[in-house]
């Protein structure tokens, strides 16, 4: 195991390398000794930076957030009122981040960010929404179904990612016949199944939540 030289620790660093450890040991093996070890101090010095583990996954979650932020926003040459490719953009983006850690997701998700990281690839979002004819609470909503969508798809498939027997599932559920056949939906193809979940969600945001304004010249609004 290769130490990381000893030089001032901050909080910004401790995340990065806790972060690095997380691929290697998954979430229930990180603990503050181990990220300890690795930057070759003693755990108490990690204290002064964080209470406890909690207040680490926030920092960590912080700093995954600052490295995929541009992504979030969904792309520079979005059209003006492109809002579900936007969107659809951005959950792409925040999916790939996600996978770049093992248990990346629940790492990510619940956490309370340090900084206001988050608030520039938002108000991107918010504001394309709203120009597009969202009300701003149905922006907000739009924003935050499409979010939660993402990080509970990962979660899933991040706990399944070793692999399902569904040879063994189909087994217990063999009284169950259309439970058994929708396994193969459930827990293989991830990519497919995400895109597929997306295309539902961003479909449903703008059959719910848009009503944009009417054109002064449309039959209906005479």
């Amino acid at each position: 195991m290769v130490k990381v030289p000893t030089t001032r620790l901050d909080r910004t660093r401790v995340a990065r390398v806790a972060l690095d450890l997380l691929n290697e040991t998954g979430l229930d093996g990180l603990t503050l000794r181990a990220i300890a070890q690795r930057l070759d101090v003693k755990a108490p010095a990690l204290y002064w930076h964080f209470k406890d583990k909690q207040a680490l996954l926030d920092e960590m979650a912080t700093e995954m957030l600052r490295r995929m932020a541009a992504d979030l926003e969904g792309g520079p040459d979005a059209a003006e009122g492109d809002w579900a490719g936007a969107l659809t953009r951005a959950m792409r983006a925040l999916r790939g981040h996600l996978l770049r850690y093992r248990d990346g997701a629940k790492v990510y998700s619940g956490t309370h960010f340090t900084d206001t990281s988050y608030a520039a690839p938002m108000e991107a979002q918010l504001r394309r929404l709203t120009r597009a004819g969202f009300t701003p609470s149905a922006a907000a909503r739009a924003w935050l179904t499409a979010y939660s969508y993402t990080i509970g798809h990962v979660i899933e498939e991040q706990a399944t990612g070793g692999g399902y027997d569904l040879a063994a599932r189909a087994e217990r559920l063999k009284d169950y016949p259309l439970a058994t056949a929708a396994g193969e939906e459930m827990f293989q193809d991830h990519e497919t199944g995400f895109e597929t979940g997306l295309a539902a969600v961003v479909t449903g945001i703008a059959a719910t939540l848009h009503h944009p304004p009417q054109s002064p010249s449309s039959p209906s609004a005479v």
